[in-house]
């Protein structure tokens, strides 16, 4: 039987995985659950989802649950120490004797997508962050201000743009474009003033008006001006976000870049926007690394844990 000793966890916004491994790293199973962002979703809600996507993996692999060695969670939200303080009790009791670090999502995506753990990291999903690390260990994060105050460039700020531009278009405040059949048939509405019973709902739609980032995405492709306006924005936004790190970290090009993220991961526009944007302010990411499973990046950090807490015994 397959000793499992590492867990990884990436928390989102919407979705929150779950990887359990044996010592060198290899996934033995994954599960999966709703979004584990306490600031978002409550504590109770973040919490559950973490409970059920490491249940899932433990029975995907085969096994009954165990304490891991080491384990790190990446959860959105955890913006500070005191963030990752928070979760210290929870954690214990769920993971007795395990080795435990929670950091925010970001981390898991720089360690997942550089060669070297160094570089720049960028995040366009349901929100938006990027973070930095220098080869001495300097780290600089910018963005992940949330849908209020920031979030620039993410999901949710596509989706909404895309909203206004279909209220402009109806009223005649804006051009016509192809966006307002494509919201409406992903909203099944048939009008848009249903928008405002659809919009302004409670809960309030967060997670689907990020989804409509793919409409927007195709009609771009389609050439519509107005969702390729959108698009060109949402790219600035994050190089503004990437450039910010580099600069603050002094970081010479090439840097090495991980994306994650809907946005940036499944769309092509936004991201090529970005990289466009970051050349012609003389910031190149190179390598650039697709992460499709941040999920491995908390691996990478559990199996760190585990590794430091051997030689630390050996000693």
């Amino acid at each position: 039987m397959f000793d499992v000793v590492l867990l990884g966890v990436d928390g989102g916004g919407t979705k929150t995985t779950a990887l359990v491994a044996d010592a060198d790293g290899q996934v033995l199973g994954r599960g999966t659950a709703g979004g584990s962002n306490a600031k978002s979703a409550g504590e109770a809600a973040a919490r559950g989802a973490i409970e059920a996507a490491t249940e899932q993996a433990y029975t995907d692999a085969g096994l009954a649950f165990q304490p891991p060695r080491a384990a790190c969670l990446g959860l959105a939200g955890v913006d500070t120490p005191a963030d990752a303080a928070k979760w210290a009790p929870w954690v214990a009791q769920l993971l007795p004797g395990a080795r435990v670090r929670v950091v925010n999502d970001v981390e898991l995506v720089l360690a997942a997508g550089t060669p070297e753990g160094w570089g720049v990291a960028v995040i366009a999903g349901t929100g938006a962050i990027a973070l930095g690390r220098a080869r001495d260990g300097r780290a600089a994060r910018v963005g992940g201000w949330g849908w209020l105050l920031g979030d620039e460039g993410s999901g949710f700020a596509i989706g909404l743009r895309a909203l206004q531009a279909v209220s402009r278009a109806d009223d005649g405040r804006g051009p016509r474009t192809a966006l307002t059949a494509a919201v409406l048939e992903r909203w099944g509405l048939a009008e848009p003033e249903g928008l405002l019973a659809a919009a302004y709902r409670s809960p309030f739609p967060r997670a689907e008006i990020a989804a409509l980032a793919g409409a927007v995405e195709a009609a771009a492709g389609e050439g519509d001006e107005v969702a390729e306006a959108i698009t060109r924005e949402a790219g600035h936004e994050l190089a503004l976000a990437a450039g910010a790190v580099v600069r603050r970290l002094g970081l010479a090009a090439p840097v090495p870049g991980a994306l994650a993220g809907g946005v940036l991961v499944r769309g092509r526009a936004v991201r090529e926007a970005m990289l466009a944007a970051l050349r012609d302010e003389g910031l190149e990411l190179a390598p650039v690394k697709m992460v499709v499973e941040p999920a491995k990046g908390a691996v990478v950090i559990a199996r760190g844990l585990q590794d430091s807490s051997a030689k630390t015994a050996s000693e």
